[in-house]
């Protein structure tokens, strides 16, 4: 069993990890500041092995304290660092809530990693940080340019981790990934779609041209990518001691699915289908992008992930049809 440092571990993403580092029989040090509430977490409140701390993880101080309480426990073994703005749509209006979120919380957990003598970090990166690019994206591609506050500090994070991967002897595993859906999902195209439709079921705003195509991955698919590419790692004898350490210092890994994406129509077609509805008017705000910051389209190469004999259970329109149904049921349950 390894102590984990889960940041972020109440939201949409981290949620799902904690659910399956529990089940894996680690203990989990689930830190979060609710911005979303804690209900992703409820069903793990009274586990002995997850521990639930509010925090703001922007504040050094208060993340030195989270490492303190893990000491008390033997250390933390790893760092699962997911804490960060989502919503890029708020960020672009709001600046300083990226830098805030994302940025400097990277920094504080870093400063507590080095602090404490923890070398294990796993970052929650984006497709954010290469920008606009035609070609299909992979972990060489370079000159990367972030047209979003969101995503230039995930790549201001990303520098940040690697000076300290050389400075402090660390190892780092970045992952960057599209637009995830699936279970627990809080905003987003799909989660706007079926609030708007909810209110008026004869017609859709759909904003740019709905000619935007992205790669949707499936949460699940994600954490089990997630999962079996640091699980080794927890094989280790000794998971502080590096020289039993398989992880390189610092790896990335591309993490999307196989083939197309999906264009914004054929996501409004799918959760009209799938809402039994019928001759809804699309009305199209215009131009080739929802909103300032947004990349309209992109390309995933995978290769590298797939060589580790990872592989994604859905593709992109899967996903998104099984996201709109989890959404669906979500709120028959809650009615």
């Amino acid at each position: 069993m390894s102590n984990i440092l889960l940041a972020g571990g109440a939201g949409f993403i981290g949620s799902h990890l904690a659910d399956r580092f529990i089940d894996s029989g680690h203990k989990v040090f689930c830190a979060d500041k609710f911005i979303m509430g804690d209900g992703n977490i409820e069903r793990l409140r009274l586990n002995p092995n997850f521990v639930l701390i509010h925090a703001e993880l922007a504040d050094e101080s208060q993340v030195q304290k989270i490492f303190e309480l893990g000491a008390v426990d033997g250390g933390i073994d790893a760092v699962y660092h997911l804490a960060a703005n989502s919503d890029i749509q708020k960020g672009g209006k709001e600046p300083g809530i990226d830098f805030n979120d994302t940025l400097l919380t990277t920094r504080a957990l870093l400063e507590g990693m080095r602090t404490h003598n923890v070398k294990n970090l796993f970052f929650a990166s984006t497709s954010a940080v290469y920008g606009e690019k035609d070609e299909a994206l992979n972990e060489t591609t370079g000159d990367l340019r972030p047209v979003s506050y969101y995503g230039g500090c995930k790549l201001a994070s990303e520098a940040l981790i690697s000076s300290y991967v050389s400075m402090c002897d660390m190892n780092a595993v970045v992952f960057r990934f599209p637009n995830v859906i699936g279970p627990r999902l809080t905003h987003g195209v799909i989660y706007d779609f079926i609030r708007k439709l909810q209110k008026d079921n004869t017609q859709l705003e759909i904003l740019g041209n709905g000619k935007q195509c992205k790669p949707y991955i499936y949460v699940l698919d994600l954490v089990e990518a997630i999962v079996k590419l640091t699980d080794s790692f927890y094989n280790c004898e000794n998971p502080k001691d590096k020289k039993d350490n398989p992880l390189a210092h610092e790896e990335i890994y591309n993490l999307s699915i196989e083939g197309l994406g999906t264009t914004v129509t054929r996501i409004a077609e799918i959760v009209v289908e799938e809402m039994g509805l019928s001759n809804v008017a699309f009305n199209y705000t215009g131009g080739d992008r929802g909103w300032k910051g947004d990349v309209p389209k992109f390309e995933y190469d995978i290769s590298k992930a797939l060589s580790t004999g990872w592989k994604p259970k859905y593709s992109s329109e899967e996903a998104v049809r099984q996201s709109v149904r989890d959404a669906i049921n979500s709120a028959a349950k809650r009615t």
